[in-house]
């Protein structure tokens, strides 16, 4: 029997439930320049959207792609290999990084767009696309826009299927109550945020702890975080990745707990022209964990093997979704 005690008992729960909600219901989004950026950080402007790269090395161009919640710093071990032999171009996505948060669409099918746009602005006509976790699906989501601008595609810890997302995704599609999960998640301890992307999380330094303390909390970043995962819609793209011919790596940690190896298998019988490397005692950040394996997998991969590839001076017009 449910008594008055325990109707006013829910009530004022779901009461409190609301007002946090409400509390937390304004993010702000950044539209400029976000403070503190290295004075030498290189900048491209595409509509109005502030986009972060690094552009380092010569030959066949390379573009590297974060994840969800990251930044282009997670490539600081890849690049230096990559670099010997290629032009290697890192970007900050759209509300990542040192790029702007802008109010806006934060789908991986305009963060597609917006990196091919940085191409053309850069002169590259055509490259090789290494995307981790969330940027693997802007790096999918790219290829299917423009097949012709892609080489062959290399993904880590792929995070590219609607039965990916968690609850606590699906939930924060809600007004107000994704804004008080994200106040909360990025509210947490630091080490109790990445402990789960990392099969052994003492790999992590106190140095780069600061360093995502310091990226977390810079400002609109949960409004584009959030953005971010409300746009994670992936129920019609995932039936395309069938159609891509591309040669696809797919890099995987056996122990990953964010994107389950499963979803590797699935996506290597997806994708016609895929191969999957797996490597043990390795979470969902196999450039930190397994890094001389995986870089080295990597770098095999993408051996300049065509003359054909190194034709990239000329841009061609970028394809909108």
């Amino acid at each position: 029997m449910i008594t008055h005690a325990t109707i006013a008992r829910r009530f004022l729960s779901s009461s409190l439930l609301v007002l946090s909600m409400l509390a937390f219901g304004c993010h702000h989004f950044h539209a400029g320049p976000v403070p503190g950026a290295p004075t030498d950080a290189t900048f491209i402007t595409i509509d109005g959207v502030r986009m972060h790269y690094t552009d380092v090395g010569a030959g066949p161009p390379v573009v590297l792609l974060h994840g969800f919640g990251s930044s282009l710093e997670i490539w600081h071990k890849v690049v230096p290999e990559l670099a010997s032999e290629h032009r290697v171009i890192a970007i900050d996505l759209k509300g990542f990084g040192w790029s702007s948060r802008p109010e806006g669409n934060y789908s991986p099918t305009e963060q597609g767009r917006l990196v091919l746009a940085i191409m053309s602005k850069l002169g590259v006509a055509k490259a090789d696309i290494v995307g981790h976790s969330w940027g693997a699906s802007v790096s999918l989501a790219l290829a299917l826009q423009a097949p012709e601008r892609v080489n062959r595609i290399a993904l880590y810890g792929a995070w590219i299927y609607d039965e990916q997302l968690p609850p606590f995704f699906l939930w924060a599609r809600a007004w107000g109550v994704g804004e008080f999960l994200f106040s909360a998640f990025y509210g947490a301890r630091m080490e109790d945020q990445i402990a789960h992307a990392y099969y052994d999380p003492s790999v992590v330094s106190q140095e780069r702890l600061e360093a995502l303390e310091e990226l977390f909390s810079r400002p609109g970043t949960k409004a584009a975080a959030l953005t971010a995962v409300r746009d994670q819609r992936y129920r019609k793209i995932q039936k395309r990745y069938k159609t891509l011919p591309h040669p696809t790596l797919l890099l995987w940690g056996k122990e990953d707990r964010v994107a389950r190896l499963h979803f590797g298998q699935r996506l290597s019988a997806d994708i016609p022209n895929a191969r999957l490397k797996v490597y043990p005692r390795c979470g969902h950040i196999p450039m930190v964990e397994a890094a001389a394996a995986s870089t080295r997998d990597l770098v095999d991969f993408l051996q300049p093997r065509d003359v054909a590839m190194l034709d990239s001076a000329t841009p061609l017009p970028v394809q909108h979704p």
